[in-house]
Order: structure tokens, then sequence, then C-alpha cells
């Protein structure tokens, strides 16, 4: 899908600025200078909506079930969503995701309710387990200098939320860590201690502006207990603190799907409860899901696959499992090129989205 994002910047200022007016005018009482986050044991339903806004700004539109044109947002929640996660990325070419359009989403999510995830990549674009770039400010930085950006660059967004009320449930320091952060200084494989000194700097900084926010440390594959044990054993070995194990689960890269789907979900399923086990057991921590799934054509699957995973985590209880999100439902008609969406070609939940009900 082509976009115009030649006014995207102007687009997310005057987007933050409407924000700050909302939070500014009758809804001062909303702000806080202490952290509210209580422990919540409802199981979260998430949604990961990155790409709500600049999606809106290409013209996507989002219709419910009877074709009825309706907010995201509004529409995720009528649908069982009760948590919303957000990615944060420091100095992105075109704006979106940066600061400004994290505290707009966000104060959408928070007016509707919902719990809020916040998803630091400490990266001017995507990280994952092929690529954990630096922001390019931050290219030519030591260590030091390093963990001192990742601290200023987390309380800076998080102090940015909390300024209008908003305190997030959990906040990821880093996405799908599989071999560290902000690499080569951070690369776990390189130096276990580098990472979790990095890791350490984005822990604490995170606590010193909201102390009962729970942190998370995410790898891909979570049907694979392998990573999680080198990296956990690694952090723990270093003397790192942490609040949640993070996970992301996706059926349709797992090695034989294509062929076999049902009998692949169930393995997945089987294999992910059972890792959460492992994990709560060998360090004392729950685990949440932060992302997964589905090609979007094959909804009847998802929907299958999503109850079950859901069923089934949630009967371990919440003291193991916190949740599951969904990545990016919201998209389709082929946008970014993103087909494990929740939505079909005419911007309408697909069966899949019943299993958050």
């Amino acid at each position: 899908m082509i976009r115009n994002i030649l006014n995207t910047g102007t687009f997310v200022l005057i987007l933050s600025a409407f924000v700050f007016m909302s939070c500014n005018d009758k809804n001062d009482d909303h702000k806080a200078s202490t952290d509210t986050t209580t422990v919540d044991t409802v199981y979260a339903k998430g949604a990961d909506v990155s790409w709500l806004t600049e999606m809106e700004y290409n013209g996507d539109k989002f219709y419910n079930a009877s074709g009825v044109q309706t907010d995201c947002i509004a529409l995720l929640k009528s649908l069982g969503i009760n948590s919303i996660r957000l990615r944060v990325w420091v100095n992105p070419t075109d704006g979106w995701c940066n600061k400004g359009d994290v505290l707009a989403k966000a104060w959408r999510a928070y007016k509707a309710g919902m719990h809020i995830m916040i998803d630091f990549h400490y990266s001017d674009t995507w990280a994952d387990p092929s690529k954990q770039t630096p922001p390019t400010a931050w290219s030519n930085c030591t260590l030091a200098q390093l963990e001192d950006s990742v601290t200023a660059h987390t309380k800076d967004v998080l102090t940015s939320l909390k300024n209008h009320g908003i305190t997030p449930e959990w906040v990821q320091v880093g996405n799908e860590t599989d071999n560290g952060m902000l690499w080569p200084l951070g690369k776990a494989s390189t130096s276990m201690s580098n990472y979790a000194s990095l890791y350490m700097s984005g822990y604490n900084a995170v606590k010193a502006v909201c102390p009962n926010t729970k942190v998370i440390v995410h790898l891909s594959g979570g049907y694979s207990i392998s990573k999680y044990t080198w990296i956990f054993n690694g952090l723990k070995s270093n003397g790192a603190k942490l609040d949640v194990i993070g996970m992301s689960v996706y059926p349709s890269y797992y090695t034989g799907y294509a062929n076999n789907k049902t009998a692949v979900c169930d393995t997945i399923v089987t294999d992910v409860v059972a890792n959460i086990q492992t994990l709560y057991s060998t360090y004392n921590t729950p685990v949440m899901i932060c992302e997964t799934g589905m090609p979007w054509d094959d909804a009847s699957t998802a929907k299958t696959f999503l109850t079950n995973l859901i069923t089934k985590t949630m009967a371990l209880g919440d003291t193991k499992c916190l949740g599951i999100f969904y990545w990016e439902p919201e998209c389709y008609g082929g946008w970014q090129s993103y087909t494990l969406g929740a939505f079909n070609d005419s911007g309408e939940p697909t069966e899949a989205m019943d299993a958050f009900k």
C-alpha cells in the first residue's frame, strides 16, 4: 500500500498537540505525580496497534461486523481486548512510533480504560533477533554512554506518559532480545555482562519513574526453551532483575506449518504451555505472550489456535501466565505487506478475534 509520508512529522506533532490540549483542560485531574499502578490479576487479552495512527493518516478505516465504521480501539475493546501494546523508536525518520506518537496512542487507550504495555526497541527502527541496531545518535557511544542514553530515553518517554496520568502496566526493555540489544557492544553472545548492564539501565529507569510497573525481557520463539534458559541464566548470573518473561509465538514461522497446520498449532500450544511451566519453576517469574499472529486469510485456524492457547495458558493461573497480545490485528489490505493481521480486506475483524471474547 502506497503511503504519503511527506507531512508525517507535521501530522505527528499535530496529533501530539491535540493529546496535550486534551490532557490539560478538564482532564487535569487525571495527571499523576505518583505511580498508581496496582497489581492486576486480570488475564491480559491484548493487541499491539503501533501502526494505528499511521494507518489512519493513510485513510484506512475500521468497521464492526455490521459494517458500521468504528474507532479501532473502541472496536477492539468490544471484541474482548483489554490491553494495548505500543512500540517506541528513538528517532524514526518518518516520526511514527516516536515519543509524541506513542503518547497520542497511549492516551486513547488510557481513555478507553485499557491496560498499556510499552515496548522499547532502543533503535530508530525495528529491533528483533536478526538486528539490534543502535539509534544513529548513539552509534559512536561507549558502553557507559549507551547506558546513560538508555536511561535518559526510557525516563523521558515514561515521564511524558506519566505527566498525563498514564502509567504502563508493563514495559519491555528491548524487543526480541534473543542475543542482547544495542549491537555490537550489547550482543549477549559476545558479552553477556554488557547486555546485562544495558538491560539494567533500562530496568532501573523504569522503576525510577514507575516503581510498580512490571519489566519484561522479551524473546522470540516461545516454543523453544533453549534460548530462554541461555539468556535468563546469563542475566541472572550478571545480577540482572526482571518481573516478567516475554515470548513471541508465531505458528506460521514454525517448520512444517504449511503442510499440517492443525498438528503444528497443537504442538506449539503444548510446547508453549510446558515452557511457561518450566520457566516459572526455574526462575519464579511469570510469563507473558507479548506477540502472536496468524495469517489473516486462515481465520478459522487462527481462531482455533488462539482459543486453545488462551484457554490453556489461563488455566495455568495468573501467577504463571499474565496474558497474550496479538501483534497488529488491525492490519488489512496489504498494509506494509503484513499478512498476519486479523481484519479482512474490508477493514472488518475476522472470526480469529472471536477467541478474545
